[in-house]
C-alpha cells in the first residue's frame, strides 16, 4: 500500500497495520457552516471573529486579521498557541502583529477544549486516566486546522495556495502532524516542540503498545513527510518543558530542506522578539517565492 514508511509510521489494527498518516483522512465536502463576523476595522488591518464545523462536529472558533496595505490574495499563515493557553494569549498577539506588520494574513484557532471551546477543566495527561481523552484533543486539533484550510480556500481575499504555519510548543507539536498529512501547507515553521513521545513513559516507553497507543499523535512519526516543503525548527537549548533531546530527535527524523535555530533559553524565555521575526525571513523566503 502506497504511504508506508517505516514500521513505526504504522499504526495496528489487529494483525492489519496501516499508515498512520490514513487516520488524518476527511470528506472535504462536508458543510463548513462557517460564521465571519468583523469585530476590528483600522487603517492597518480587518480582524474577524470566525467559527466553522470540523470532522466530528466540533465547533472551532477563530480569528482572523487581515492586513489592507497588500494587493491581490495576501498570503496566510495559521498560527497556533500551546497547551492551556487560547488565541489571544500574548505570545500570539505579539505573533500575530508581527506577521501582520510583515504582510501577512494571520488565521489563529483555538485548540480543541481551549479558549472559547472549553468544556472540561481537565490536565494533559498521556500517562495516566486520560490518557484517551489527551490523545482525542490532539487528534482532533489535526483535523480542525485541516478544515481551517478548507476555510481559507473559501476566501477571495486570501492565497490558498501561501499558507504557512507558525506553532509553539503543543501547538508546535500538533501543527507538524497537521503539516506532515496536509500538503496544502507550503511551508512550516515549528517552535518549542519535540517528538519520540513514547520518552515520557519511563520504563513503558519502549513497549509496542505505548508506541501504537501514541502513533498517530506523535510528530516523530508525521516530520519526514513535510519534505520537500522547507521546515524551520526554533528551540530553547535549556528548555524546561520539552527537553531539548525531543527536538534534536524530531530535526534528525526531518529531511531536507530544513533548519534548525537554537536560544540559549528556557521554555517560556524563548526571545520572540527574535524567534518571530526568524519565522517571518523563512516565511519571506519560501512562502512569497513563486516558484515554490
Amino acid at each position: 500500500m502506497a504511504g508506508f514508511i517505516a514500521w513505526q509510521n504504522l499504526v495496528g489494527v489487529g494483525e492489519v497495520r496501516l499508515p498512520v498518516s490514513e487516520y488524518y483522512n476527511y470528506d472535504h465536502d462536508l458543510p463548513l457552516l462557517d460564521s465571519v463576523r468583523q469585530i476590528t476595522d483600522t487603517t492597518a488591518y480587518d480582524l474577524y471573529y470566525v467559527t466553522y464545523r470540523s470532522v466530528h462536529d466540533r465547533r472551532v472558533t477563530a480569528l482572523l486579521s487581515v492586513p489592507k496595505q497588500v494587493s491581490g490574495p495576501v498570503p496566510v499563515v495559521l498560527l497556533l498557541h500551546g497547551l492551556g493557553d487560547r488565541k489571544t494569549v500574548d505570545y500570539i498577539e505579539a505573533g500575530n502583529k508581527y506577521l501582520l506588520d510583515a504582510g501577512y494574513a494571520v488565521m489563529r484557532i483555538d485548540i480543541c477544549n481551549h479558549g472559547d471551546r472549553k468544556v472540561y477543566d481537565y490536565d494533559f495527561d498521556l500517562t495516566d486516566g486520560l490518557r484517551y481523552w489527551t490523545r482525542d484533543m490532539v487528534a482532533q486539533t489535526v483535523f480542525d486546522l485541516r478544515r481551517a484550510i478548507d476555510f481559507i480556500e473559501t476566501r477571495p481575499e486570501l492565497d490558498a495556495d501561501k499558507v504557512g504555519f507558525m506553532g509553539i510548543s503543543l501547538g508546535g507539536i500538533t501543527g507538524t502532524i497537521f503539516c506532515g498529512v496536509d500538503t496544502r501547507v507550503k511551508v512550516p515553521v515549528i517552535i518549542l516542540a519535540g517528538g519520540q513521545l513514547n520518552l515520557m513513559f519511563g520504563e513503558k516507553a519502549l513497549s509496542q503498545k505505548t508506541k501504537d497507543f501514541l502513533s498517530v499523535i506523535d510528530p516523530i512519526n508525521f516530520v519526514r513527510m513535510i519534505s520537500p516543503r522547507p521546515l524551520l525548527m526554533i528551540n530553547a537549548s535549556n528548555d524546561d518543558v520539552v527537553p531539548p533531546v525531543t527536538s534534536k530527535l524530531l530535526y534528525r527524523k526531518a529531511k531536507k530542506p530544513k533548519e534548525i535555530i537554537w536560544y540559549p533559553a528556557k521554555h517560556h524565555t524563548l526571545p520572540i522578539d527574535k524567534a518571530y521575526p526568524e519565522g517571518i525571513k523563512w516565511f519571506n523566503e519560501y512562502l512569497r517565492n513563486d516558484e515554490r
